[in-house]
């Protein structure tokens, strides 16, 4: 079965991974973090929401107001809460899975201290509405989150520049990967001093068990994602059989991962380092298959196609259809994982008191009806999963 997600690692990450340790591994990580976002830093957090946590203590927010996306990934909000602060949740736009920026404006209050921005499946926010929303609010600091946009771009624009900092996750399933990790970058030399002594100060060190774990993770992921093996762990995903090892949330809870106080470890920076040098590899074949795929799927009226954005990365590549079960099961049945990646509408989970849907009407559409198809094999790979599923 085809995997939809899958890293673009293999025998160099492994090797880089088994190296011996050096003192700045960190370092030199976040230095061709920073030089590949074409920023003057770079600080590398054991997850992105982490970091997220720390960006707001170090912004100085604190019981604010934090406007976020209604649809995005719930670490998002997590990690808000969890900061001292509240979320402020905005719907999407009509037709585009990012925050409607005119909604936006109207959630803010006096108390609001924060929007992030965020690039959802590496479709760029509208940096144009939000330079207008700057200059009419210069005391609300931007945030993007470009944990699936990784230099997506507006206009020519890469959105990780236009804010105070960007997030970035860098998890096994992301564009570019250390295994786990995070970052946060940002040209504020004065931000990255203090947030740099913050994370020094609040981060215990990695032990050797956390290393041991994390390489661990990385050998499993190659017979794991082999087409002929994936078939088992996709059965045994299905039915909830082996939850604890991939469920990152709790739909009734507020929480962070046990480590999330423990810093990145060296090996994964050193996997990371790797896999930088893979990016331009990495975006054009998530380029390449979502051409073939708007083309493909133009004629098929079952098949709601998202906006054609220029400057979009396309971490996944997501339609909307009715009757998402059935398609589900029919990708299955051609050998094909055609999975969602956020099946919530955040303000109606429990952890977040049950809004009311009607209140986010877009976010609720979408938490039903999208499906994502795989992007990692670019052309190649689209063309031969397009062809599995007109074959009867």
């Amino acid at each position: 079965m085809i995997p939809r997600l899958k890293p673009t690692i293999g025998i160099k990450e492994l090797v880089a991974a088994l190296h011996p340790t050096r003192r700045d591994d960190v370092e030199r990580f976040e230095q061709d973090f920073a030089m590949l976002m074409g920023q003057k830093y770079a600080l590398a957090f054991p997850y992105g929401r982490t970091g997220m946590m720390l960006l707001f203590e170090a912004l100085g927010l604190k019981e604010k107001e934090i406007i976020c996306p209604a649809y995005t990934c719930v670490v998002v909000p997590h990690s808000v809460v969890y900061s001292g602060n509240t979320p402020v949740f905005v719907d999407c736009k009509q037709g585009d899975f990012n925050m409607d920026l005119g909604k936006a404006e109207k959630a803010i209050t006096d108390k609001t201290g924060a929007i992030i921005a965020t690039s959802l499946f590496g479709y760029p926010v509208d940096l144009d509405k939000l330079d207008v929303l700057q200059k009419k609010y210069p005391r609300i600091m931007i945030i993007q989150d470009c944990a699936h946009s990784f230099a997506a771009e507006w206009k020519g624009r890469p959105v990780q520049k236009a804010g105070v900092a960007a997030i970035f996750g860098l998890n096994i399933s992301k564009m570019l990967t250390s295994i786990f990790g995070g970052m946060i970058t940002t040209d504020n030399g004065e931000l990255y001093s203090k947030l740099r002594r913050l994370r020094d100060k609040t981060l215990h060190p990695a032990d050797w068990k956390k290393g041991l774990r994390r390489l661990a993770y990385l050998i499993s992921v190659f017979p794991a994602l082999w087409e002929p093996i994936y078939g088992i762990i996709n059965y045994l995903e299905r039915y909830g059989l082996i939850d604890y090892f991939i469920q990152y949330y709790d739909e009734s809870k507020i929480d962070m991962p046990v480590d999330y106080l423990q810093q990145i470890t060296a090996l994964e920076t050193r996997v990371g380092r790797v896999n930088i040098t893979l990016y331009k590899k990495i975006i054009e074949n998530r380029k390449a298959a979502a051409k073939h795929y708007f083309s493909y799927f133009n004629d098929k009226p079952e098949f709601i196609l998202p906006q054609q954005v220029p400057g979009a990365t396309y971490s996944h590549f997501v339609v909307q259809v009715k009757d998402r079960n059935s398609w589900l099961k029919e990708g299955i049945r051609k050998g094909i994982q055609l999975g969602w990646l956020i099946e919530y509408s955040i303000p109606e989970m429990k952890a977040y008191g049950s809004h009311d849907p009607v209140k986010f009407p877009v976010a609720g559409k979408y938490s039903k009806s999208t499906i994502n198809l795989p992007v990692w094999g670019g052309e190649k790979l689209a063309t031969r999963i397009t062809r599995q599923l007109d074959n009867d």
